[in-house]
């Protein structure tokens, strides 16, 4: 009994950490028009079940020209939906300001039962946050 519980257990660990896999990684995004603007979008999950958000933006005649964003915390997932928290006394600080409470996105892949020759990107796509500019945006795993 203790051998079919030990392995049940086991299995049920593997099968978390792949799935955690699946999610994890470097996810981009770019925006620009030569001499206008410059917009990137740089989000790491950790496997470990933390990220880092890096928004650098550069518009000519901006005010200001440059700007970078920062925030950290820590991700979950359930199904393909990743939420995002982030603790006020760890995560927040003078460079990380970025609040992704209450943020969640939703992973998209292409289907392994999907034979067919579309080509999907994988992606992180936000569906909820309070942070408006990232609502509704795709950042593509690299």
């Amino acid at each position: 009994m203790k051998l079919l519980l030990s392995t049940l257990f086991l299995i049920f660990n593997l099968t978390v950490f792949a799935q955690s896999n699946a999610f994890a990684g470097n996810y981009n995004r770019t925006f620009s028009k030569e001499g206008d603007y410059l917009i990137e979008y740089k989000l790491t999950l950790n496997q470990d079940g933390t990220f880092v958000f890096h928004s650098y933006s550069k518009i000519k005649n901006g005010f200001p020209p440059e700007v970078h964003n920062y925030g950290k915390g820590k991700w979950t997932a359930k199904d393909n939906v990743i939420s995002f928290s982030s603790n006020k006394q760890e995560d927040f600080d003078e460079k990380n300001t970025l609040d992704f409470n209450k943020s969640k996105a939703r992973f998209v892949t292409k289907n392994p039962r999907d034979k067919s020759d579309r080509i999907i990107k994988t992606r992180l796509t936000f569906v909820e946050s309070e942070i408006r500019w990232i609502q509704r945006l795709d950042v593509f795993k690299i």
